[in-house]
């Protein structure tokens, strides 16, 4: 498995949009500086899970998601790390990098009725067992769009 970051987006405290943003930095065991659940502020925060440091959702499924006729951006998901070529699904239970960093796949972060009241309808049935990945990270470092995504070995 190899793929690529192809955008990242944070967002400040729960219900802000995601921005946009070229490279952020990872904390080990907290998340994404300047994102919401590094910063406990996230709708759903709990430190001691140790399961939203960091979210992916691959750009497959929202292209999927688009073809159904519901349109989505990546940024709208409220998933962090937009990827590309890479099964998302698969990563649970597994390391992997995420260009310099280091992390661990931990749950499928399934659609919920809180993202499609933020969105629009047919968001929740659409994503089903798609909605991305709630990851952890093991080692923190820079995370750029354009790094290359590539499964650890155990």
């Amino acid at each position: 498995m190899s793929g690529r970051v192809e955008a990242i987006g944070i967002a400040g405290a729960a219900g802000e949009p995601l921005m946009p943003v070229e490279r952020v930095e990872a904390v080990a065991g907290r998340g994404l500086v300047g994102d919401r659940y590094a910063g406990e502020q996230g709708e759903f925060s709990d430190r001691s899970s140790g399961m939203r440091d960091v979210t992916l959702i691959a750009a497959e499924a929202l292209e999927a998601l688009a073809g159904s006729g519901v349109e989505l951006s990546h940024l709208e998901s409220r998933r962090n790390v937009l990827v590309r070529g890479v099964d998302v699904n698969a990563l649970v239970g597994r390391r992997f990098r995420l260009g310099a960093i280091e992390c661990i796949g931990r749950e499928l972060s399934e659609p919920c009725t809180y993202l499609e009241g933020l969105t629009r309808p047919g968001v929740l049935r659409g994503l089903v067992h798609r909605g991305g990945l709630r990851a952890g990270i093991l080692l923190g470092g820079v995370l750029a769009v354009g790094d290359e995504v590539a499964e650890l070995p155990d």
